[in-house]
């Protein structure tokens, strides 16, 4: 059984190498795909269903039932925001389901404020061979495949 992982947002897939930070590039945390939001504000969904097992109002962590956790990094250094512009729509613990809104934000504001917009999508804690069917180019919507997680 796999898990199908969907883009939180809409935008501009790209390889994680491409992420202007090493904890993400170099897979420190996990493997993954990036997504280069568009602009404007926008809802940020839920990657695949499950708990909610972190939530900060630049990040959060979807855990499913399985045991698989995705992680979601609204921007790179946004933490420096403490919570500026970005509005939470859950709470941790809550149960949602893939494509439900989790935080609404907009990159245009980070990158305002002189931070990249880019969203690391990284499955926590397993290897690149993990994961299947990579989408790490061309333009992707909300609640789009972005790749697959073997086991659940």
């Amino acid at each position: 059984m796999s898990i199908e992982v969907r883009s939180p947002v809409t935008g501009l897939a790209a390889s994680l190498t491409d992420v202007p930070d090493p904890v993400f590039s170099q897979a420190m945390v996990g493997p993954g795909v990036a997504v280069k939001p568009a602009s404007g504000p926008a809802d940020a969904v839920a990657p695949i269903a499950g708990t909610v097992a972190t939530l900060h109002p630049h990040a959060f962590v979807v855990a499913s039932a399985g045991g698989t956790a995705v992680l979601v990094h609204l921007g790179i250094d946004t933490v420096q925001l403490k919570g500026e512009g970005f509005t939470l729509h859950v709470s941790k613990g809550d149960t949602v389901e893939a494509g439900q809104a989790i935080v609404s934000w907009d990159p245009t504001a980070v990158e305002g404020h002189g931070y990249s917009s880019v969203c690391p999508v990284v499955a926590l804690d397993l290897t690149p061979d993990s994961l299947g069917d990579l989408r790490e180019d061309g333009q992707v919507s909300a609640g789009e495949p972005l790749f697959t997680v073997e086991g659940g």
